[in-house]
């Protein structure tokens, strides 16, 4: 088991050896946003791509549609669909992020089990690759991207839940685990897991995450979770598990971290943190988001933004709605939400997630000259065809 980190320097020979591809533009948040985050999507100079599912008001999938079904307008203004096609037809990279904090204990062994089948079918082609992460009080990187079914079966094997001494150090150093004692750093996980790995990968991509949705000692907000997530154009399935009890937040902290200062537990991120020590410069450039936090100031529309994990939560700054979390993360990316019930199990979660994955369609058009220009736009894309129900992305950002 290794910490999650930036993985660069391991990831640049496979970069080299890829086929060469149109560079894709890699947006900053812009200075006017919408009241509510959309999730972004790559932008290449020529074509902008939109995974689509497409169902019938019984939740039934409709897979026969042609690039003539579909009206794409961007910003309320016509768009022609130049790109069509099942995305099947794409190499598929898939993430597993497994919360194994003490409140999952109860559910580990039949998300191994689930987990496995799952692998084993959606992993078809010598392209297709997954990767598997596991949470708690720190994020490690189980088995990196590969295609080969018995290294991600190992990986799989060695998912559970910390002993209760768990970040207890045998060496002298500091242990790497929040204070206070245990934690989860879901946004932590979200937010590598996209930024460092599927970011560098072209095709279909979606993560699967197996969570409360609770959060406690990231150094990642909510907000930059999806956003990492969003601008590594990866989906994000959420199944949701209602844990033993519920996580309670750290105070919300300041730009010194944690309280009473002394950054991120450990001296840093597991492992000794970035590279580098940190961010460059210390941290975000400037000390933390442009201005000082997200753009605005907060989330866009003044909600979310700044704190440890992500401010304004509806119930106050100590409380965790984990399951609105996972909600957020699903919904912003493209995704869906499902929930553990007595009559859904995670076999079954996991068979609709599959079938999804292998229903979608990809539509491709190049934008206006007001659709690429810097900035937010929002895409509302319907059928002719009433009663049927689109599940895509509803925005993008473009500019620097």
């Amino acid at each position: 088991m290794i910490p999650l980190r930036p993985l660069r320097p391991l990831l640049l020979a496979s970069l080299l050896l890829a086929p060469h591809l149109p560079a894709q533009q890699k947006s900053s948040s812009p200075d006017q946003t919408p009241g509510s985050t959309a999730p972004a999507i790559a932008v290449d100079a020529r074509l902008v791509n939109l995974p689509v599912v497409v169902r019938d008001k019984k939740g039934a999938l409709i897979q026969n549609l042609t690039k003539d079904d579909f009206i794409l307008q961007v910003d309320d203004k016509p768009q022609t669909i130049r790109y069509f096609d099942k995305d099947t037809n794409l190499p598929l990279a898939l993430g597993l992020l497994v919360d194994t904090s003490l409140s999952q204990r109860e559910v580990i062994d039949e998300e191994r089990a689930a987990s496995s089948t799952f692998l084993d079918q959606m992993l078809t082609t010598p392209k297709d690759k997954a990767f598997i992460t596991q949470f708690a009080a720190e994020t490690e990187l189980l088995q990196d991207l590969t295609s080969s079914h018995p290294l991600l079966q190992a990986a799989l094997k060695q998912i559970d839940t910390p002993s209760p001494d768990a970040g207890s150090s045998t060496d002298g150093t500091a242990p790497r685990r929040p204070r206070g004692g245990g934690g989860t750093v879901l946004y932590d996980a979200l937010f590598l897991a996209s930024d460092e790995l599927m970011s560098k990968q072209t095709g279909r991509k979606a993560i699967i995450i197996l969570s409360d949705g609770g959060d406690r000692g990231s150094r990642e907000s909510l907000v930059k979770a999806i956003e990492a997530a969003q601008r590594a154009d990866t989906i994000v399935y959420a199944i949701y598990f209602k844990g033993e009890k519920p996580h309670q937040d750290y105070p919300q902290r300041d730009r010194g971290g944690y309280p009473g200062g002394g950054g991120y537990p450990g001296g840093g991120y597991p492992g000794g943190g970035y590279p580098g020590g940190g961010y460059p410069g210390g941290g975000y450039p400037g000390g933390g988001y442009p201005g000082g936090g997200y753009p605005g100031g907060g989330y866009p529309g003044g909600g979310n933004g700044g704190g440890n994990n992500g401010g304004n939560y509806p119930n106050g700054p100590g409380h965790i709605d984990g399951k609105k979390n996972l909600e957020r993360m699903a919904e912003e990316t493209g995704g869906r939400f499902f929930e553990v019930r007595k009559n859904q199990n995670v076999a079954q979660i996991y068979n609709e997630i599959a079938e999804e994955l292998r229903a979608q369609y990809r539509l491709g058009y190049t934008p206006s000259q007001d659709a690429a220009a810097t900035g937010y736009h929002k895409i509302d894309l319907t059928l002719h065809q009433k009663g049927l129900l689109v599940q895509t992305r509803v925005g993008y950002y473009t500019g620097k």
